[in-house]
This record gives C-alpha cells, structure tokens and sequence, in this order.
C-alpha cells in the first residue's frame, strides 16, 4: 500500500471513529431522557409503595406499574432503533398479586431501579464530555469576555490571563475529543446494557407473543413469496415471453421470403435464431435467480467469492462458515449479499466493502460494511425492505446503521437450518 493509500484509509478511519462518537452520544443523551421518566417512575412506585403499607396506596399500585411498563416500552423501542429488536412482553396482569409475581414485571422493576442510577449519571457523564470539548476548544474566542476569576478551563485547573494561554485551553479541548472518541461508544453499551438484559423476554413469556410473531413472520414470508412470483412473472413476460414472440414472427417471415429470396431467407433466420439465443439468456438469468447453480454446484464462500468478483466495488469476503447448511437458508444468504452488494454499487458512492460470515451458536451472522456516503433508509426503495422481509421470513433478525456520512451497516442473523 502507498503512503497516499494508508494515510486515506487513516483518514477513513478516523472519520468512521468520529461518526461512532458522535451515533454514541447520540444514544447516551436519548438514554438520559429515558432515565429522567425512569427517576420520575420510581418515585412514583416509591411513593405508592409507602402508602400501600398504610393501606392507602393499594388502589394506585396497578396505574404505577403500568406506568413503569410504558417508561420501560419506551426504553425497549430506543434500544430497537439502535440495534436488535427488544420486544415488549405486553402489559402487566390487571389484578395487582398476579402483577407482582409476573416476571417479566420483576424485571422491568430491576431495570428502573437500575437505569435511572446508570442511565443518568453515564448520560451525563457524556454530555459534560460534549460541553467541554465545545467551552474548551472555542475558548480563544471568549476568554476575554469572562469576568475576573472566570477565566478558567472546564475543569477550573488554572486561571487565564492571556491570549497563549487560551490556546493551550484549547488544546485541552482537542484531548476531550479524543476522549469522546475512545469512550462514548464504550459508555452508551453500558448504558444500554440494563435494557438489553432485563427488558428482553424471558422463557416463560406469555406465548401469545411469540404466537403473534410467528403471524407477523409468516405474513413477511408470505408477501416475500408473491413478491418474488411477480418478480419472475415480470421477468417471464417482459424479457422471455416477448422474444419467442420475435422468434415466431421472423421464422413465419423466412417461411414466406423462402421461395423468393433465400438471401433474405437467410438474413431472418440470422435474426431468428439470435432472439432465441437471448431469450435462453432470460432464461438463464430467471432460473438463476430463483436458486443460483452456483450454489448446488459448489460452497455458499465460493458462490459469494464469484459474486464479489463479478460487483464494481472492491469487495473482500471474510468468511468462517464450516459445513454446508440448509439449501434454502444458503440462498437467502447468498440474495441477501447480493441485494446488498447491489444497493453499494447502485447508491453508496462506496469503494471498499467487506462481508463478514460466522456461525454463532445456532445462527449464520452476515455483516455487511461499506464505505460510502451513508444515509442508507428502507423507505427509499434500495431493496432493504425486501432483506428485511426475506430475513423475518426466516425467523432471523435485520438491522441497518447507515448515520449521514457513512460507513453502512448491514447486519443480519438467520438460524441455521441445522
């Protein structure tokens, strides 16, 4: 590698260390605004905990762990927005001795207890980081406005009495940032972590949430299935139908010129037999795309080495997949790389990207990353929604980071088939 390509894929690296930093606090500011519903909650359950043993607060204990689920629901679709799903368990039991002994209850308890501790203080612990960077790097410009004694950096270490000194605050600024940058990522997991352990469902969950996210997978596969059949069908009738329409209109012609002309004769034959030849190449293409030969042919790494291959962008393929897997969950990976190797080459304006394959447990992990401008959405018609719909139709999970400015992130999570 040149020094010109190292110091851009340092640039580059930079550049997605920031981005992090600046999703990271994002996150950790959004977790600070839970955490305050969540102090506001636990007073409240405090409140009519104390009043219940008086025998006064009986009647408003239901309403306060209700309210604890809704602050806790509101926690689950922060923590869904920044990664895998969180689903809620639905609302506690109505009766208030059924409530107490429900689990996932006791959880979401533990976790309000929890997050409005954590959650605050590693909120603000972020933002103090973003106002310091702010107050200490912008300092030469003010320094001279502030009163007597005011002089002073973010953490009032020594006085200011000029304008040399102003700039080494501002060095201090330039070490805040690179702080945000080492810490905040590391700080909004943490935050996060609470929810991630306690507000998920547990095994005894009510089976109605699994019953109705069984119905919601099954209507995705279901819409995947017929969106797939007017695929082909269009395929079929726009591509292959017309051509051996061609066919037969030019060899109904050579029949008519072959008593006249047999130069012309053989000039509509030429024709002829080169619309027969694209419409096997349509065939080709929609067999292709139902099930690729490549994949019966040989391992689902070697189908995704031709396939990157074969794509404009520079695509390295970082694969750990022992054995072969079910017929059907090998070609969705295999649609899901190439959906998303397309939306790259078609609307990054990337030049690298890598695909990422491993098995964990009893899942096949696929991530893929490029560098491109990011903003990636599923409403935009990027054929996203459609990984999505392809993933859920599987019972795996999706999830797109794509923050302005990049990198993007696909990551998905199919079980196995084993």
């Amino acid at each position: 590698m040149s020094p010109a390509d190292t110091r851009a894929a340092t640039s580059r690296s930079w550049g997605a260390r920031a981005r992090a930093a600046l999703d990271a606090l994002e996150h950790l500011i959004s977790g600070l605004g839970t955490s305050v519903l969540a102090i506001v909650a636990l007073v409240v359950l405090l409140i009519v905990a104390a009043l219940s043993l008086i025998g006064v607060g009986l009647p408003l204990a239901p309403l306060a762990l209700r309210m604890v689920h809704a602050v806790a629901d509101r926690e689950r679709a922060r923590l869904t927005r920044w990664g895998p799903d969180v689903i809620s368990p639905g609302p506690p039991p109505a009766r208030l001795s059924d409530a107490l002994r429900h689990r996932e209850t006791q959880r979401e308890i533990a976790w309000l207890a929890l997050h409005a501790i954590t959650g605050f203080v590693l909120g603000l612990v972020a933002l103090m980081i973003a106002l310091s960077i702010v107050r200490d790097g912008l300092f030469p410009l003010y320094w001279y406005l502030l009163p007597p004694g005011g002089a002073t950096p973010s953490l009032g270490l020594w006085e200011v009495h000029d304008l040399p000194g102003a700039f080494t605050v501002s060095l201090l600024g330039v070490g805040w940032a690179f702080l945000a940058v080492a810490a905040l990522p590391w700080l909004s997991r943490l935050q996060a972590l609470p929810g991630r352990r306690l507000l998920r469902p547990g095994p005894d969950t009510d089976l109605a949430l699994r019953i109705a996210h069984l119905t919601a997978t099954r209507a995705a596969a279901l819409d995947a299935h017929t969106t797939e059949l007017r695929r082909i069908e269009r395929s079929l009738h726009d591509g292959t139908q017309n051509r051996l329409v061609a066919v037969n209109v030019l060899l109904g012609a050579a029949r008519r010129a072959l008593t006249r002309d047999a130069a012309e004769t053989d000039q509509i034959l030429g024709r002829a037999q080169d619309a027969a030849e694209q419409a096997l190449a349509d065939l080709r293409a929609v067999v292709r795309s139902i099930l690729p030969p490549v994949l019966a042919e040989g391992s689902l790494v070697g189908a995704l080495t031709t396939l990157a291959a074969n794509s404009p962008v520079d695509v390295r393929i970082d694969a750990d997949l022992p054995g072969r897997y079910a017929s059907s969950v090998e070609a969705s990976v295999y649609f899901i790389v190439a959906e998303a190797l397309t939306n790259i080459a078609k609307h990054s304006g990337a030049r690298h990207a890598v695909v990422t394959l491993s098995r964990r447990d009893d899942l096949i992990h696929v991530e893929v990353v490029d560098d491109g401008r990011g903003g990636a959405s599923e409403s935009d018609g990027s054929g996203l929604s459609g990984i999505r719909r392809r993933v859920e139709a599987q019972d795996g999970t999706f999830t797109l980071a794509s923050p302005a400015g990049g990198p993007t992130t696909v990551t998905v999570d199919l079980p196995c088939g084993l």
